[in-house]
């Protein structure tokens, strides 16, 4: 609107003009505090983010039906959830979670209807880092957690005018002066070179990425193995699966120079994965489709190593009975 001058301004909302009329600054300053609401348990969705590729991100810490969650199940039954979760209320009019998760999947065990939460105004990029920041203060927190947490939040920096290069090399060579990375890892501790090696792991195909979870694959190795295309990471957990063996460093550095080359490929990766490593023991190896037909079918492999050596024992024992008998 204009004045007669011809100078534009902006008329104030009425809703703002009524409450200015009609309420104290005590009621106005109340209503800016954040208060403790009980909302329906079936109003309120996990965490998720939008990729630049457009796809859905999950919520990127898992929450586990633990020993653990059963003690906080039977906590919550006895007194109640102490501590609100904290939300943001989407434009559909339902609640997004930013951090308590485990809470609700406690409230849902409990069969509780509602939760409290302390809702905010947040916008989409602002509940991600806000949902990151809450997240890594656990005490455990698995590679691919961090993971998928770190790439999460520099997205949300890059959007928010922050410079990024996702694409960069671990070392992050070509980012000097860039504060995102350094913004991410601060909270945990780690360089901005590591947070890049761990936005690396997002690349590995789930298999593998479990394998790195589960200490299996060393966080070195992993990083190498990451620029291995789709098809060739695939290859290589057959590989993996037939040896009964994961790769060091050295092997995983020659996969992926291999791999730049266009020259990896099963039998390459199998010519890798011989290779005799550095105070490697010699192993004894034996078909597995040679022994799984002694045991039932999903037989844990450390029950049946364990039912082998006891074979072999009592086996050892019977031939030294006949050679005293002799």
């Amino acid at each position: 609107m204009a004045d007669k001058s011809g100078q534009t301004f902006v008329m104030p909302k009425k809703s703002s003009l009524v409450a200015e009329l009609f309420t104290t600054q005590e009621q106005r300053d109340d209503d800016r505090r954040e208060k403790v609401l009980d909302i329906p348990l079936s109003e309120i969705d996990d965490f998720q983010a939008i990729m630049p590729d457009g796809s859905i991100a999950q919520h990127p810490f898992q929450v586990r039906n633990d020993e653990a969650m059963q003690s906080m199940v039977e906590s919550v039954k006895a007194v109640g959830i102490q501590t609100p979760a904290i939300a943001r209320q989407k434009e559909d009019g339902r609640y997004e979670l930013i951090s308590g998760h485990r809470r609700k999947m406690a409230a849902t065990l409990a069969a509780l209807k509602t939760m409290p939460l302390i809702v905010r105004e947040l916008s989409r990029d602002e509940a991600v880092i806000a949902m990151v920041d809450a997240n890594l203060q656990r005490e455990t927190i698995l590679p691919s957690e961090k993971a998928m947490s770190y790439k999460m939040k520099m997205e949300a920096l890059k959007r928010q005018g922050e410079r990024t290069d996702l694409t960069c090399s671990p070392l992050a060579n070509k980012l000097s002066g860039v504060k995102s990375a350094t913004l991410v890892g601060g909270q945990t501790g780690d360089s901005k070179d590591q947070v890049y090696r761990y936005i690396r792991l997002t690349e590995l195909i789930p298999p593998i990425l479990q394998m790195v979870d589960e200490g299996k694959i060393a966080f070195r190795p992993a990083v190498e193995l990451s620029y291995l295309q789709k098809p060739e990471q695939a290859s290589l957990v057959d590989t993996m699966q037939c040896e009964d063996a994961t790769p060091s460093l050295a092997q995983s550095i020659k996969m992926k120079q291999f791999s730049q080359e266009h020259r990896l490929n099963e039998d390459v990766i199998l010519s890798i994965m011989s290779e005799e490593k550095p105070n490697q023991k010699e192993q004894f190896k034996m078909p597995r489709e040679k022994i799984i037909r002694y045991f039932p079918a999903g037989t844990p492999a450390q029950k049946i190593e364990e039912t082998i050596i006891k074979a072999l024992e009592l086996y050892r024992k019977r031939e030294r009975s006949r050679d005293m008998e002799r």
